[in-house]
């Protein structure tokens, strides 16, 4: 390692593990990628690769380039092309992301350049030419990812042919080792054994191969023998199986070579620089390759036998499990019966020694398919966890599933699971032979933490959204296994009912939508985005300034609020949905739909029906708003029991935003009301010029739509530390304004306006949206402050009548006003209804003001009581003795004059 790149790694080192300690040329108690332990070491003075001691547990093996892929990445900057050496670049891509000794391999190679014009994105390559044919193949090393899945670049056609290196004498080779790439062949000539790259994986080198017999028979040698090693996965083991059987069929002694399988996929190249090429790992990974190439059932239970030397074992033939054991006292008879002499030579000792072992062994299938045990997932707070299992039938169909601890108890259970799970998956072994099978599966199995929600979590620090992934500003895609892995985390949401649909491929965004939201919705389209933009922080601004606003939307039928919502619904990813409406959802409908998003929206609409249902007469169902309180401050809105034994609580957290959609306003209490950005849709801005482009946003598809969310997401770092440094400024702006006196208020549409700051970071912003959306911000909070201190417009008009009413004296006796203290009002509903009648008076519904008197400002709600009534008493004091006497008390709603 030369010495600049040591440095860089060093003070990431330093970074990342401050309790490191080096000793005996070894730094210690590193803390593992994988299990997050301080037991991993590296070596000092070349920290390559990251050892972790566990070996029992982990033993992961985690290279620097994998750890730290920015000193990896942008090879041509930091390594300048010269006169006196134009393969810098190269030449240190391939010392340091390779441990290639360049000495050994000068002349191999070349460094060339590569240019996709449709991403206007370039790179410096490491090229390798292919004289038999003219092609050449070449690596990008310039931060490959802007090129999406193409890493590498073919140029002209090499079907047929392959790389070998210059000057290396492949004709008098004892064997030769066909890999994928150059880079494998590289890392196993550097462990002296002769190798040529195919350059894929289904390229046969046919014309190399004929090439090669020929000069073999020019220079009247025997042919060497082809060990097929490419890489391990689906696609190289089938065809290292049909490339063993082909070159054999043309008369070449073939085998083969395989990687070790596991949960990352490792090539040879790898191995080398994880010093994994050793003489017994090579001999290791030839048998790995002898298994795969095993053309029975019975002829690989044989080469398990001849490795291991074990008298019974399972093993998976063709998606297939079978079961082998061996009676030794038929073997040694068998062996006896055979008669063979002191002096008999390896081979006949070798086929008398198989044929007794077929004779002796008994091989039976015990299962139809093959289940593999991938994780555990553990749900540490409702303590249920799962073994999380890929069954493959025999015709390659995977299906994935959990399996209970019950479920593997016994083979009876496992099974019935196996029937219900896959189509015809059947196990008809024992439940001996299924522990046995197990424990090989489970010792050491990975731990992968799960999550009940889609969206960001916080304990986690990572957006776990549907298929994809985002931490620390990068796209993590969702593995084989269904899980993501993470820098030191792998995780997984147990939550599949989201419906989100984000395209990750960000060249798909179509970038001209913000130009036509503006012209359709002008300013108050640009406060609905900062909201739903902020909403993927949500979590994160919470965790620092405590609280994150609600948003309501209210206006009149047709005014574009759903059109509006459905296309901030898009940019996040979830198509075709407005929202759910609380009122006709049970409890934990309503709680499962506040709890299953984090850093996304969720949407209540139409919670305040009119009035009154104009057909039944009845009063209209309200929702409850003030049990939405603890949701502004991200804290739990229920609790629930666990189904255990113990008194233990699940009490989750608000996770999310929210957004209330309805014609009319929402009717709470103040501190709903403070906690509110109200946005007021009218049809006063509706004009024919506009319709088409209405139109043309709510045409706009997903798919083009959704990489805003992404973009955004992938912004993080950028988007929060630009928040912080505004908002405080806006909301002092806010706070000097003499009209606002509320700091929720204040501090709600401060928020807003850093958010409307922050889209420039993701999209183009127009200077006039920009400006104009703030200026409707600061209307909002002006008109939300208003809101809080003027009361509801059915109270408003409550005291209007009473006024009136109250104004008609007759001998100074109040009409409703039943409180004899002066600085009281004592007002029986009823009462009030019947004078209203007989006046010809409309009334609001006495419903509507049992609702809402509560919240009276003009005076203040005290209770709901019995009054020794001043009206009653003066009217009994007057009365005819044929007027029917008034009771003393009447039951009042009284409040503060």
């Amino acid at each position: 390692m030369s010495e600049s790149l040591r440095t860089e790694v060093m003070r990431r080192i330093d970074r990342d593990h401050p309790r490191y300690q080096e000793r005996n040329g070894k730094l210690q108690r590193l803390v593992c990628p994988s299990c997050r332990k301080e037991e991993a070491w590296a070596h000092a003075a070349n920290p390559w690769v990251l050892i972790c001691g566990r070996l029992e547990r982990c033993g992961e093996k985690s290279h620097v380039k994998e750890l730290y892929p920015e000193l990896f990445e942008q090879w041509s900057d930091r390594y300048v092309a010269t006169e006196t050496n134009p393969h810098a670049a190269a030449d240190a891509y391939l010392a340091f992301a390779r441990g290639f000794d360049v000495q050994r391999i000068a002349g191999w190679y070349t460094q060339g350049d590569f240019y996709k014009p449709e991403l206007d994105a370039g790179s410096v390559t490491v090229r390798f030419e292919l004289p038999s044919c003219g092609a050449s193949w070449e690596r990008i090393i310039d931060r490959p990812q802007r090129f999406g899945k193409q890493k590498a670049n073919f140029r002209g056609q090499y079907k047929g042919h392959w790389w070998a290196a210059p000057g290396v004498d492949l004709v008098h080779a004892r064997e030769i080792w066909i890999t994928e790439g150059c880079f494998d062949s590289i890392a196993l000539m550097h462990h002296d054994l002769a190798s040529a790259a195919a350059l894929s994986c289904n390229n046969y080198p046919a014309d190399a191969l004929a090439a090669l017999a020929q000069a073999c028979a020019d220079a009247e040698v025997e042919r060497p023998t082809l060990v097929w090693a490419l890489d391990a996965g689906r696609a190289g083991e089938r065809y290292t199986r049909e490339w063993v059987k082909r070159s054999r069929d043309q008369g070449w002694t073939a085998t083969a070579a395989q990687p070790p399988a596991g949960r990352r996929k490792q090539d040879w190249n790898d191995l080398h620089q994880q010093e994994r090429l050793g003489a017994r790992d090579l001999e290791t990974y030839r048998y790995y390759g002898e298994l795969l190439i095993a053309d029975s059932p019975l002829a690989k239970a044989l080469v398990m036998y001849r490795h291991s030397g074990q008298k019974q074992y399972w093993f998976d033939f063709n998606n297939r499990l079978w079961w082998w054991s061996l009676d030794l006292d038929q073997f040694t008879e068998l062996m006896h019966d055979a008669n063979l002499a002191d002096d008999a030579d390896d081979e006949a000792k070798a086929h008398a020694r198989d044929e007794a072992l077929k004779q002796a062994g008994a091989i039976k299938e015990i299962a139809n398919c093959l289940p593999q045990a991938l994780y555990y997932q553990q749900n540490s707070i409702t303590d249920e966890s799962w073994y999380f299992f890929r069954v493959t039938l025999p015709d390659g169909l995977a299906i994935k599933n959990t399996f209970s601890a019950s479920q593997l108890a016994s083979a009876a259970e496992f099974d019935k699971r196996l029937l219900g799970m896959a189509p015809g998956a059947m196990f008809d072994g024992s439940t001996r032979q299924l522990k046995l099978i197990l424990k090989r599966q489970l010792e050491g199995i990975r731990t992968v933490q799960t999550i009940d929600f889609i969206g960001y979590s916080r304990e986690h620090g990572i957006y776990v959204l549907g298929d994809i992934a985002i931490q620390a500003g990068k796209l993590i895609p969702l593995n084989d296994e269904d899980f993501f892995e993470g820098k030191g985390l792998a995780i997984k949401s147990l939550n599949r009912s989201g419906g989100l649909k984000l395209n990750p491929d960000l060249h798909a965004l179509d970038r001209r939508w913000p130009q036509v939201l503006w012209q359709v919705y002008g300013a108050q389209g640009f406060v609905a985005l900062a909201f739903w933009f902020g909403s993927l922080f949500a979590e994160q601004i919470r965790a620092e300034q405590q609280s994150f606003p609600f948003l309501e939307i209210i206006g009149e039928a047709g005014s574009g609020k759903t059109s509006l919502i459905e296309f901030m619904w898009k940019l996040v990813g979830r198509p075709d949905y407005e929202g759910f409406d609380p009122l006709k959802s049970s409890g934990a409908g309503l709680y499962r739909n506040l709890e299953q998003f984090a850093n996304l929206p969720v949407s209540l609409i139409e919670g305040d029906r009119e009035a009154s249902d104009t057909q039944t007469g009845r009063p209209a169902k309200s929702f409850e708003w003030d049990s939405l309180k603890t949701a502004y401050n991200g804290r739990s809105i229920r609790a629930r029991g666990l189904k255990n034994s113990g008194n233990e609580t699940y009490e989750p957290p608000f996770r999310g935003s929210l957004v209330i959609t309805q014609n009319a306003e929402v009717n709470a209490s103040e501190a709903i009301l403070t906690r509110i950005c109200q946005i007021r849709k009218d049809r006063g801005n509706h004009r024919p010029e506009l319709r088409p482009l209405a139109d043309q946003l709510a045409q706009l598809d997903v798919e083009v739509l959704s990489g805003f969310a992404v973009a955004s997401m992938l912004k993080e770092a950028e988007v929060l530390a630009h928040f912080r440094e505004c908002q405080p400024a806006y909301e002092r702006e806010l706070r000097d304004m003499s009209e606002l006196r509320s700091i929720r208020i204040q501090k709600n549409h401060a928020q807003l306006m850093a958010l409307v700051d922050c889209l420039a970071l993701v999209i183009e912003l127009p200077e006039a949206a920009r400006t104009e959306a703030q200026a409707e911000l600061v209307r909002m909070a002006v008109a939300r402050q208003q809101r809080i201190n003027a009361d509801h417009k059915v109270v408003a008009a409550f005291w209007e009548l009473y006024d009136f009413l109250e104004a008609d004296l007759e001998d100074d006796i109040a009409v409703l006003n039943h409180s004899r203290d002066r600085s009281l009002i004592a007002i029986n509903l009823n009462q009030f209804e019947q004078v209203c009648a007989e006046r010809k008076l409309s009334l609001p519904a006495l419903q509507d003001l049992k609702d809402h008197l509560r919240t009276s400002r003009a005076h203040k709600f005290i209770d709901i009581k019995s009054v020794n009534s001043a009206i009653n008493a003066a009217y009994n004091a007057r009365r005819d003795a044929h007027w029917a006497p008034r009771p003393s008390t009447v039951k009042c709603w009284v409040f503060q004059k």
